[in-house]
């Protein structure tokens, strides 16, 4: 029987009602490592004889690939592929399906949470009448507040808007967005360096540059307002954590605030340490309605590739 691989932490863990939908069509389903994210020799042994791959933000490596002899799709629950050897697996024909837009409100509502959190200093008063303090450090209202936000696609969008609905002046940053994306007054769309220059409030929705670099050097944060807040929902390789650290120490930053990591769990440190950087566990799209349409969406592209091309 024809395999497909499960590995999204989300769906192996006590598996999901919408992927009998891929047993009923007579696929046999693999889960390596429930509810933990596979490590390459779990994949590699895996993979054999499986045609589909229902895949999370794992790590994939070119020797998996290599070990894939049946492989015809991988199906995303999400939209970002920075984790798959793309360049390969064009080379060996195997198509890559993305579950696009599906965990946008979800994501959106964190970076959202994220955000107003850090306006209104919630975590480190919190810690501090925990620890039997009285802190009371004067916050901001969102209204009126300049926010920008870098990479205005479904997730982007969905934040840019609901930051508009709530009084804030949104300026977007993204090169391939339509000109349309984005229509309110308080709307402007510039190039990434206007879009900082004294934004008070920064949050992350780009894939990672080609080359790899952060987008949030040490001069990108040094354009925005003093004390103003960053807050990453998309990839921790977008920020430059040394250059975070000493603008955090300085003041320039205020707060940042990150649901992405470089490995998870990620090691110690003294960025993510620092009592003004807020933590979650890369739980954006973590919602019961965001991992129902992902999941949805990436079991019909599945069947959609492996079924409807059989016959």
């Amino acid at each position: 029987m024809a395999k497909i691989l499960i590995t999204p932490r989300s769906l192996s863990k006590g598996g999901h009602p919408i992927l009998h939908k891929l047993e009923e069509a007579g696929f046999e389903l693999s889960m390596p490592s429930p509810g933990a994210t596979p490590r390459e020799d779990q994949l590699i042994e895996a993979i054999d004889g499986c045609v589909g791959w229902l895949a999370g933000v794992e790590p994939v490596t070119d020797k998996v690939i290599e070990a894939a002899n049946d492989l015809r799709v991988i199906s995303r629950n999400g939209t970002g592929i920075d984790n798959l050897p793309i360049d390969l697996l064009t080379k060996r024909g195997i198509k890559v399906c993305r579950a696009e837009g599906t965990n946008a409100k979800g994501v959106a509502e964190l970076a959202l949470t994220l955000t107003l959190s850090s306006l209104r200093d919630v975590v480190p008063t919190h810690t501090g009448m925990r620890s039997g303090e009285w802190p009371r450090r004067i916050g901001k209202e969102i209204s009126d507040t300049k926010i920008a936000v870098i990479g205005l696609g479904a997730i982007g969008a969905t934040y840019a808007n609901m930051c508009l609905a709530l009084g804030a002046k949104v300026r977007g940053f993204d090169p391939f967005a339509p000109q349309d994306q984005i229509v309110h007054p308080s709307f402007t769309r510039c190039d990434f360096d206007a879009a900082l220059e004294g934004a008070e409030v920064v949050s992350l929705h780009a894939p990672m540059p080609k080359d790899g670099s952060a987008l949030m050097d040490a001069s990108a944060l040094n354009r925005m307002a003093k004390g103003a807040i960053v807050v990453n929902t998309a990839r921790a390789g977008l920020v430059d954590d040394d250059a975070m650290l000493a603008a955090i120490e300085s003041g320039q930053i205020g707060a940042y605030a990150t649901d992405v990591f470089h490995s998870e769990p990620p090691a110690p440190s003294a960025l993510l340490q620092h009592p003004r950087v807020l933590t979650t566990t890369h739980i954006g799209g973590f919602t019961t309605a965001s991992v129902d349409r992902s999941t949805q969406r990436a079991v019909d592209n599945l069947l959609d590739a492996l079924v409807s091309h059989a016959h």
